[in-house]
């Protein structure tokens, strides 16, 4: 837009230049303008409704009757070329952006190496001292008083939570806490890697229990995700050198759990405005309320007793610090994982949920040198490459 600016002989405020002549005592020059000659009985006036960019100011030596002494050529704001300047401004965005992607990759990087830490510390224990329900509940009991001391401390920030938050999330716990409990029996009875190619199913579950109990649809894409899934399962469990029923069992179970514990996360906490840092920490707290005197009915004091003797007569004082390791990562890669959730989509979380088997399954081979036919990891495999698909298919 061109503007031509002309006198007129009434007052109008402006927005970016205001220029005044009147018939007080002259006023000292301006440093940046040149000054300019005009009549004593008119007054220069600029006024505009939207932002404008000066490009030129021109004056002439004389004034002529009836013509405009000043010459402004000005853009509108949102069609103006860009100043010429050799001053860079802050690119903001693209330092936010990237500080996320790290922040994000952080989170995952911590995810997968905290997640192989705990699962070979755990499974440390469940060789030497064989009570699973005594462990996991360790691992509770431990995540609940790293966050009690936190809030307490002023580390962290205590959630505001009501009585109606705690019942939408008892169904929740009870999930979480067979889905946990599920797990360590499993990996009390048959090979880490094992256990983890049978929880890479879990989306068949999820899938199944949403269309038949629930009554919701998917893509037929989704569903053929799921026969990777369910084939390379099939296969790694076929071909598993030690495989134990307990075991596989103990894996499914906690396939399903989880499944439902994610069902009534969704439907039960929406609208709680809590974190998830602080959200999995009350969850450790309600779950190990449920499981204690589970765990006390199941396998009891007297039992724990005489298995802690006879585990540190041939381990040594090596076995507290697996139980506290075991404990403490088994806290700190949830909490991660939760953390995560408030950063990325649920479909990078998926990814990076397989991604996490990977690591471990490998890691665990590596370091309990499981013995693994050609047959056996093709079939885990297949059933992680299902799992991705299924979380591509999925959105």
């Amino acid at each position: 837009m061109i503007c031509s600016v002309k006198q007129y002989s009434t007052i109008t405020n402006g927005s970016d230049i205001f220029l005044r002549q009147s018939t007080r005592p002259p006023m000292q020059r301006s440093l940046l303008l040149p000054s300019l000659p005009v009549q004593k009985s008119q007054r220069s006036v600029i006024s505009v409704q939207k932002a404008l960019h000066v490009s030129a100011i021109e004056s002439f030596g004389s004034p002529k009757p009836r013509t405009s002494l000043i010459k402004c050529q000005a853009y509108e704001a949102d069609r103006s070329q860009p100043i010429e300047s050799n001053i860079e401004l802050p690119k903001a965005d693209t330092r936010s952006e990237a500080a996320k992607k790290l922040k994000i990759g952080v989170y995952f990087a911590m995810w997968w190496a905290l997640n192989v830490v705990f699962n070979i510390y755990n499974k440390k224990v469940l060789n030497a001292y064989p009570f699973p329900w005594l462990t996991s509940t360790l691992s509770l009991a431990c995540g609940s008083l790293i966050m009690l001391i936190s809030w307490a401390t002023r580390i962290a920030e205590a959630p505001k939570t009501d009585m109606d938050f705690w019942k939408a999330l008892f169904p929740v716990a009870v999930a979480h806490t067979i889905g946990h409990v599920a797990a360590t029996v499993s990996m009390s009875k048959v090979a880490v890697s094992f256990t983890h190619i049978i929880k890479s199913g879990e989306p068949a579950f999820s899938v199944l229990v949403s269309r038949f109990l629930l009554g919701e649809s998917f893509p037929t894409s989704v569903y053929l995700s799921l026969l990777p899934i369910i084939g390379g399962c099939g296969l790694a469990a076929l071909t598993e050198l030690n495989f134990n029923m307990i075991g596989f069992m103990g894996a499914m179970i906690s396939n399903l759990a989880f499944v439902f514990r994610n069902i009534f996360s969704k439907r039960g906490m929406k609208g709680k405005s809590v974190s998830g840092m602080n959200y999995y920490a009350c969850l450790s707290i309600l779950s190990l309320i449920i499981l204690t005197p589970f765990a006390i009915a199941v396998e009891g004091p007297a039992m724990w007793k005489a298995g802690f003797e006879t585990a540190i007569s041939q381990i040594g004082p090596n076995l507290i610090w697996w139980m506290a390791a075991q404990s403490v990562f088994y806290h700190l890669y949830n909490q991660v994982s939760y953390m995560s959730l408030d950063e990325i989509s649920p479909l990078t979380f998926s990814i990076g949920n397989t991604m996490k088997r990977i690591s471990v399954i490998v890691s665990s081979i590596i370091i309990f040198h499981t013995p693994v036919q050609p047959v056996n990891a093709l079939g885990a495999a297949i059933a992680i490459f299902g799992t991705f698909l299924y979380s591509q298919s999925k959105q």
